[in-house]
């Protein structure tokens, strides 16, 4: 029998720890500015990136992750105009509970938060 070489080099018992550890990894591989992971009334619970751009993420990623909501007075030049050309939102059921993935920067963002999406289910629901 051989061993399958585990493909994760850094591993954590520490559910904030490993949750780093997976967005760490996914803003490498996806060149991302900034991802998140962020409770539905937009608290920062796991971040990579710039600690400011991660408050702002996770501060802003439940107005995101409504997609058609519209600001009062629609000013095409505001802050989330900006944001929702630049940033991908995914939300992610863990065990009844909504965690927003959250990311900035990079190419194929919706891709790289579907793989990541998945990381984020399983460190979260071996915590529970």
């Amino acid at each position: 029998m051989t061993l399958v070489e585990d493909r994760r080099r850094q591993r954590s018992n520490d559910p904030l720890v490993a949750l780093h550890y997976q967005l760490a990894r996914t803003r490498l591989e996806g060149h991302l500015d900034a991802i998140v992971v962020a409770d539905d009334s937009g608290v920062v619970v796991a971040g990579a990136g710039a600690w400011a751009m991660c408050e702002e993420l996770g501060a802003y990623a439940p107005i995101l992750a409504q997609g058609v909501w519209i600001e009062p007075g629609a000013n095409p030049t505001s802050r989330v105009a900006a944001l929702r050309v630049e940033v991908a939102v995914q939300a992610v059921d863990v065990q009844g509970q909504t965690v927003l993935l959250c990311a900035r920067g990079g190419e194929g963002r919706k891709a790289t938060l579907e793989r990541a999406a998945r990381g984020v289910a399983r460190i979260l629901r071996t915590s529970a």
